[in-house]
């Protein structure tokens, strides 16, 4: 028995800043992001949009395109690094969502929860989904993705923000994509990239030596939440590359093979932060697994690093990039981040490719390096299904990125601040967030969306 995604689809934030605006702007060569990096476009979330929306926009769409029956539904587990709150996870306010618009109490029997790890939690709810459908293959379940890619002003991480939500349908004998029964995990406890909690003295803010409530906090310290992180972007990179790595070669003795593994995959589909993160993270891979040995592993540091330089610059290495990792970065040049969305953006994006240009990849094998800060790898890989193409026909995914309404400067940087009250684009067909209680005490910050035809 097969087990995969049956159906995908997506939603992004429909505002962005193109990244020579940011570049303009920030005193930065254009070309060092634009062809340095991949990236043209940075997605943002509008004034009405959180995860919240952005989920429950790719959910409805997944539901209603797919003419899904939601009795048959045994789970929607969500991975998100971006959650709205420290106990109630997005995936409850999902259900409340879907029974207001598909019928009261038709997932009260559904399982739901939230994954969190980085960027891989997304990866970790669709094993465990996968796990589930193996042992209940007439069950269904539905992996959610959900972000916000946010950066400080200024900043090194600002030019990789982005906003959006990815849908899938687990199934026995999917239509799209079935997964092997082969997980490989390196794991490490580091701090490349995470959020804290933040405190600053109450004194700081009132003046007071003394602890006096404000705004009914009674500590001597007020916390902080940001929902951008803290994060060393080399030591991350590099964290990025040894998890991979070691997964990679713990996945080829998984499968007990000496073949080059890569070699066997005809896309690749990697963790993008940047559109061209995967190309530059892949090169000590590509050395170490290649069947005429490019590199041996044995060289001095400084030896080893110039030689994976002459690897990255070969004209057969861009080659490979051009053929087996190329197409899932097209979507993430015109997003940004996703975090935990961001792979299987990546699917999609390569899909799409491969659909628009009348590439068939039928019983292809492609081979997926998920990371997520932390830090963890996990290297897997599926085979496409027959039905792949009207699977995908309807989602549209490069035509509905094509429409998304370009902002100026100065908007963006009021949305940044959250000084920009009005919405930017109006929005129509989709969930909002319409109001956060600020009066009734046992409410208080609860947060309340609908449904706009």
């Amino acid at each position: 028995m097969k087990t995969g995604i049956d159906a995908i689809t997506f939603d992004v934030a429909k505002i962005h800043l193109p990244i020579k605006t940011l570049a303009i702007a920030r005193n930065i060569e254009p070309e060092k992001l634009e062809k340095g990096l991949g990236l043209i476009k940075m997605t943002l979330p509008d004034t009405h949009q959180d995860t919240v929306v952005f989920g429950a926009n790719a959910l409805t769409k997944l539901i209603q395109d797919n003419n899904i029956n939601l009795n048959e539904i045994a789970r929607i587990y969500v991975g998100t690094e971006s959650a709205i709150d420290n106990s109630k996870p997005i995936s409850s306010f999902l259900v409340a969502l879907m029974e207001q618009k598909f019928g009261e109490n038709i997932l009260s029997e559904c399982d739901v929860v939230d994954f969190t790890f980085a960027c891989i939690g997304g990866v970790d709810a669709l094993q465990n989904c996968i796990d589930f459908i193996t042992l209940n293959p007439t069950k269904k379940a539905i992996v959610v993705t959900t972000d916000f890619a946010k950066y400080d002003l200024n900043s090194t991480g600002e030019y990789t923000q982005g906003a959006g939500a990815v849908a899938m349908l687990i199934t026995s004998n999917p239509q799209i994509i079935a997964f092997e029964n082969h997980w490989a995990t390196s794991t490490k406890g580091v701090f490349d990239f995470f959020k804290p909690y933040r405190t600053i003295l109450k004194q700081q803010i009132t003046g007071s030596t003394t602890n006096e409530s404000w705004f009914e906090n009674l500590e001597s310290e007020v916390e902080i939440h940001k929902d951008q992180p803290v994060f060393d972007g080399q030591y991350s990179n590099q964290c990025y590359m040894d998890r991979t790595r070691d997964a990679y070669f713990s996945f080829k003795k998984i499968k007990n093979t000496a073949e080059t593994v890569y070699e066997t995959w005809e896309s690749i589909v990697m963790h993008l932060p940047y559109a061209f993160q995967g190309r530059r993270m892949l090169s000590e891979i590509y050395a170490l697994d290649a069947s005429n040995k490019i590199i041996s592993g044995d060289e001095n540091a400084t030896e080893y690093q110039n030689k994976l330089k002459e690897v990255s610059k070969s004209e057969i290495y861009r080659d490979f990039v051009t053929q087996k990792l190329q197409p899932a970065e097209i979507a993430s040049s015109l997003i940004g981040n996703l975090y935990t969305g961001s792979i299987f953006m990546g699917l999609l994006s390569t899909l799409a490719h491969f659909y628009e240009n009348k590439i068939e990849v039928f019983d292809k094998k492609f081979g997926f390096l998920a990371y997520g800060s932390g830090s963890k790898s996990k290297v897997f890989e599926g085979t496409i299904q027959s039905d792949w193409k009207s699977a995908i026909a309807n989602v549209n995914l490069f035509e509905t990125l094509e429409k998304s309404n370009e902002i100026d400067f100065e908007t963006y940087e009021k949305l940044h601040k959250k000084e920009q009250k009005e919405s930017i684009k109006e929005p129509k067909n989709e969930w909002i967030l319409d109001r956060i209680e600020t009066e009734i005490p046992n409410l208080l910050g609860a947060r309340y969306y609908k449904w706009i035809d």
